[in-house]
């Protein structure tokens, strides 16, 4: 079983409690983009990104060519295409079942496979160019009893000195997990092998990503490991941690520290969120007031502090099991994802302030049609939608339907995007956008740079001499469009 998919196990319960509830919520301007059938993907596990072209792009973990996982490009009129079909050779050494894209500035997506590459399938690293084209970088298990991690289930993230920092579910020396950073090219090199200490008070399996701080270090969760209690008396919890660029581990929380886990439990999925305020925010799938999960926010000393709880007991029309984590929208507010709840019982996707109010967006509907147990961020397009995905429900040629690709307008305003969103001087910078055509300036934080427009979607700039921290402003035909969020001029 895939572990990110251990909290389906619990849909059964919960669907008593919320399936007598009123069947749909307000719909905002959502719309259900495309139907997954098997043959073209199942499983959609991970969230859209945007490439330069201004089309989204994304895996599925089943389904495809060969059942065992696709990479997919979806235009933003809802046209699909399949780029890639894992397995394709015997014995799966391209990998399979695929854990998400990364966007680097060389225009390439960087990925990873649960499953699949060399001969016990403990997953890999991968390349593929939007054309299709895909390299595998690197095997995991490829040391003795798989020193180097197994079976890594999140996104990358590309990080300030070039390289992509990554997560393993297991493997590692003490076969708890690792962390591990990996070359464009393919170099490995493991920093951290979970379950260190006594107990795995350090944590064990990190099924979430690990992300890069304004402050220069790593952040990431584990789902198990901390402090043993009776919710969780084997290993603990999960906690959260604080990792250096010369590899310095700390434990800074220790998830089900108060009584009954009312500050969480669990945190399964998804990345920690650095907001603009500085905090770190993140979601619990188990624990708090309800038992049903938490949102909360921690800062980078590990004082946690709880914003939402989720399923109050009336009902779950705020949701339950956030699965995924959260983004932060460019009105400032969260926005997330929950797997069950809502009035429709299979799930919805949620506006919430950063001091913890929910506002339902949409709720998936009690048959499925639309998608049912949404376990993946959301991610805004630069058009100011918000797209996203359910691992079931829509198409009935899959038991309990193949997933959907779904897009909710709420309101949001254009913007571009930098990748990446930190350079030094004289760094590549590649801007994504809508009508990008005829753009007369870039500016870094108020320094002017020399661009080329590529295409109405995709501009290429270098950060200029002199540049700050702060907003690209890119001035075109259309109107002013800043950044969603600070560049940051690395020294």
């Amino acid at each position: 079983m895939k572990p990110g998919l251990r909290t389906s196990i619990r849909a059964p319960l919960l669907l008593l409690l919320c399936v007598g509830v009123a069947a749909s919520a307000s719909a905002q301007s959502f719309k259900t983009m495309f139907f997954f059938d098997g043959a073209n993907g199942s499983d959609p596990g991970s969230q859209p990104i945007q490439g330069p072209d201004g089309n989204l792009y994304s895996t599925t973990f089943f389904g495809g060519a060969h059942g065992n996982g696709t990479i997919y490009r979806i235009s933003p009129s809802g046209k699909l295409t399949t780029l890639y079909n894992f397995c394709a050779q015997a014995g799966c050494p391209d990998g399979a079942s695929p854990a998400g894209l990364t966007l680097a500035p060389d225009g390439n997506f960087y990925g990873e496979t649960y499953n699949g590459g060399s001969t016990n399938g403990a997953g890999t690293i991968f390349r593929i160019t939007p054309q299709g084209k895909l390299t595998t970088l690197y095997r995991f298990c490829a040391k003795a009893q798989c020193a180097d991690g197994a079976q890594p289930e999140q996104p990358l993230f590309l990080a300030t000195d070039g390289n992509f920092y990554g997560t393993t579910d297991g493997g590692g020396t003490n076969g708890f997990g690792t962390i591990f950073k990996v070359t464009s090219k393919g170099r490995l090199t493991t920093i951290h092998s979970f379950c260190a200490k006594t107990s795995c008070t350090d944590g064990a399996y990190p099924f979430s990503s690990i992300m890069q701080g304004r402050d220069g270090n790593f952040y990431g969760t584990t789902a198990e490991g901390g402090i043993q209690n009776q919710v969780c008396p084997q290993y603990g919890c999960g906690v959260a941690y604080k990792l250096t660029p010369q590899g310095k581990y700390t434990t800074l929380y220790h998830f089900c520290s108060q009584s009954n886990c009312a500050d969480g439990a669990v945190p399964q999925g998804g990345s920690l969120l650095q907001a603009a305020d500085g905090d770190f925010y993140g979601t619990t799938d188990n624990g708090g007031e309800n038992s049903e999960g938490t949102a909360y926010k921690i800062t980078s000393t590990g004082k946690a502090t709880i914003i939402h709880s989720f399923c109050p007991p009336t009902n779950c029309d705020d949701g339950a099991i956030p699965y995924a984590g959260l983004i932060q929208g460019t009105d400032g507010n969260l926005y997330g994802t929950a797997s069950l709840g809502g009035s429709g019982g299979f799930g919805l996707a949620f506006k919430m302030t950063l001091s913890g109010v929910v506002t339902p967006l949409y709720s998936f509907n009690i048959n499925g049609v639309d998608g049912s147990f949404p376990s993946n961020k959301v991610f805004q397009a630069t058009d100011g939608s918000l797209w996203g995905t359910t691992n079931q429900g829509g198409k009935t040629s899959c038991s309990g339907g193949c997933g959907t690709t779904f897009r909710i307008k709420n309101g949001l305003g254009r913007f571009v995007q930098a990748v990446p969103t930190v350079g030094g001087v004289g760094a590549k910078v590649i801007i994504l956008g809508n009508d990008l055509t005829g753009a007369g300036g870039l500016a870094f934080n108020g320094t002017p740079a020399q661009f080329r427009v590529i295409s109405a979607s995709e501009i290429e700039t270098a950060v200029p001499a002199g540049a700050t921290t702060g907003k690209i402003k890119v001035t075109g035909p259309h109107g002013t469009l800043l950044s969603n969020v600070d560049f940051r001029v690395a020294q």
